[in-house]
């Protein structure tokens, strides 16, 4: 299966073939998808199926193991090898796509560990290790719309995951294992401002996140800062 969206975030519909079919869960997958599943704090997507003419919801999507598990409305009707228009909702997807990127831009203005993270359609958020807190609001809401307007171009690059053995420092976010696809894992890098291992969505460059608003600073115990984020739009 070829996850489409690894490559092209853009692809908005394609055709392609059931794969497999659980009827009791109605989930199918696809022989390719550009649908992202939920995994690394990024939801997954929604959209649509297109079977000779008839349209059925898919009302979630979920990465299990190496696969991409497409949650459907109905699954009636459906069959192993029938060719199917698959098309996401992308209005949602985009909006995804702005706030991870905006949550790597504010991950490479906070020098500190990452403790977890949340993408969401409102908000977006990331918790830091910040013990002494560091993090001032103001501050880091100029510094992000700063980079943003610098428009940093956002690409991916596919390296020997035995990167990490010498260069451990890559991985910020602790809670999250960095994705490894057959041996190589796919790393996010924006302009010279932030180069991380990440499976998700993102824009093309900061730009197309638009102006940001930093939200609540929440103490999350001793240690965690919880920064929530909020696009202007």
């Amino acid at each position: 299966m070829a996850n489409i969206f690894e490559e092209n975030a853009y692809k908005k519909e394609i055709e392609t073939k059931i794969k497999r079919l659980d009827k009791d869960n109605k989930i199918i997958e696809l022989e390719d998808t550009i649908f992202y599943g939920k995994s690394g704090g990024q939801p997954g997507d929604t959209g649509e199926i297109i079977v000779d003419g008839q349209k059925i919801e898919i009302n979630d999507t979920l990465k299990s193991g190496n696969s991409i598990e497409h949650i459907l409305k109905d699954i009636n009707n459906l069959s192993v090898d029938q060719k199917v228009l698959a098309r996401i909702n992308w209005q949602r997807r985009y909006k995804h796509m702005r706030m991870h990127s905006a949550l790597h831009l504010m991950c490479a203005a906070i020098p500190l560990g990452v403790t977890g993270g949340q993408i969401g359609f409102e908000k977006s958020r990331l918790d830091f290790n910040d013990p002494d807190k560091h993090i001032n609001k103001e501050e880091l809401e100029k510094k992000i719309n700063v980079l943003m307007k610098e428009n940093h171009e956002i690409f991916y690059e596919f390296i020997d995951s035995k990167i990490l053995e010498s260069q451990p420092e890559l991985v910020r976010t602790m809670s999250v294992k960095p994705p490894n696809i057959e041996g190589k894992l796919r790393f996010v890098k924006i302009g010279t401002v932030d180069f991380q291992p990440c499976g998700g969505t993102h824009v093309r460059s900061t730009n197309e996140i638009g102006e940001i608003k930093i939200g609540k600073i929440e103490n999350k115990g001793k240690m965690n800062r919880r920064v929530n984020i909020l696009l202007n739009d």
